[in-house]
């Protein structure tokens, strides 16, 4: 028989007690404006608390890897959401920042073992973005809150995992 992780619900309390960071690029604040709106609203209807949502701005979408490096090595960050927005322009150049951002911000969730919850809009068009940001395809805020969200208690769950596995392997090796 297989074992499936899954938190409970004092595991979601427990992560619902997380201080989280929200990165937010200023540049095209028409968009991220409104996606970290919907992220920091999601955050507090699922319960937690707005003293315990951090959130910094930065000039563009490139310096949301600083920022977001420096809130998940700050032992009280739990998790981070990472907020831009990159419209297509004449040249290539979105692809350079696309790529080079998502990039750095999946190897900062590994080596910090934190989740960060990508929230790049990589559009073609304004009109795009609109509608990702709380237009008719929805907001893109809201869906990095909840996957951050479900990040932070699938993280209490693989501790609560980890800890119940290591005490039965200590009494095991002591009978």
């Amino acid at each position: 028989m297989h074992q499936e992780i899954q938190p409970t619900q004092e595991q979601v309390d427990r992560a619902n007690a997380s201080t989280v960071g929200i990165v937010v690029s200023e540049y095209n604040d028409q968009i991220t404006g409104k996606l970290c709106h919907g992220a920091i609203e999601t955050l507090v209807q699922s319960g937690i608390a707005r003293e315990r949502i951090v959130v910094t701005r930065v000039p563009g979408a490139w310096e949301l890897p600083f920022a977001t490096q420096r809130l998940v090595a700050l032992r009280s960050i739990a998790g981070v959401i990472a907020l831009g927005a990159v419209i297509k322009g004449e040249t290539s150049h979105d692809q350079h920042i696309n790529r080079a951002v998502s990039s750095a911000l999946m190897q900062l969730s590994l080596d910090h073992n934190k989740p960060i919850a990508f929230g790049l809009l990589t559009v073609n068009t304004l009109e795009q973005a609109l509608h990702r940001s709380g237009g008719n395809k929805g907001n893109k805020g809201q869906e990095c809150a909840l996957a951050l969200l479900a990040c932070l208690r699938l993280g209490k769950a693989f501790d609560e995992f980890q800890e119940y596995h290591e005490s039965n392997d200590e009494q095991t090796t002591r009978n």
